[in-house]
């Protein structure tokens, strides 16, 4: 029973991955589409599902994959998840540099742009904590709240944008995807007792 719950979950897991990238590569509206625009659509789809993989690794939520394997991994899926925000934003700029600039100075008069940007900035800035951990071992505290909730705002950022752009992505995996990543970051947020820190003095 161990073993068939197991592979349940790791079924699922790639489910919830897996079907929205496979689901916008048969999307009828990738036909017409610069080859460029179509790497930085998938690029944003691969970010916003690693934005699931990361608290899921973290919280040891897979079962058979020790936490301390988890941790690594979850460091190299961090990279992978900046480089598919930078592919998706480079993309979208070679396409369109206009629309890049009017989104980066929060003037585009498409709402989603802004959450976009928001998403962007928030992984880019958890990502560089990422790098100065060891140099903040005496503000660890500090560090954990500031990453989670850098990371929180990368999530929600995300979830919003993807919601509001009509795109490739089906909508009932989009929304399972979206729902599935900010539960995650929540439930570990919640498990590794994060807000608790609040209540710590710092130093």
């Amino acid at each position: 029973m161990r073993l068939l719950s197991a592979i349940l979950v790791w079924a699922g897991f790639g489910a919830l991955v897996g079907t929205p990238i496979f689901i916008a590569a048969a999307s009828p509206l990738l036909q017409w589409r610069d080859p460029v625009y179509v790497v930085a659509g998938f690029a944003g789809i691969v970010a916003l599902a690693l934005l699931l993989v990361q608290p899921v690794l973290i919280g040891g939520y897979l079962p058979g994959l020790p936490r301390r394997l988890g941790r690594h991994v979850h460091r190299w899926t961090g990279s992978l998840l900046v480089v598919a925000v930078i592919i998706h934003v480079t993309g979208l700029w070679l396409t369109s540099p206009p629309d890049v600039i009017d989104a980066l100075i929060f003037a585009s008069p498409t709402p989603f742009a802004a959450w976009g940007v928001v998403a962007m900035w928030a992984v880019f800035a958890a990502a560089m904590l990422a790098l100065l951990r060891r140099r903040l071992r005496s503000w660890l505290s500090a560090w954990r709240l500031g990453h989670s909730a850098l990371v929180l705002v990368a999530v929600v950022g995300t979830v919003i944008h993807a919601v509001l752009i009509e795109g490739t992505m089906g909508m009932v995996s989009k929304a399972v995807l979206c729902a599935a990543a900010i539960s995650a970051v929540v439930r570990v947020i919640i498990d590794l007792r994060t807000l608790m820190l609040l209540k710590k003095p710092q130093g």
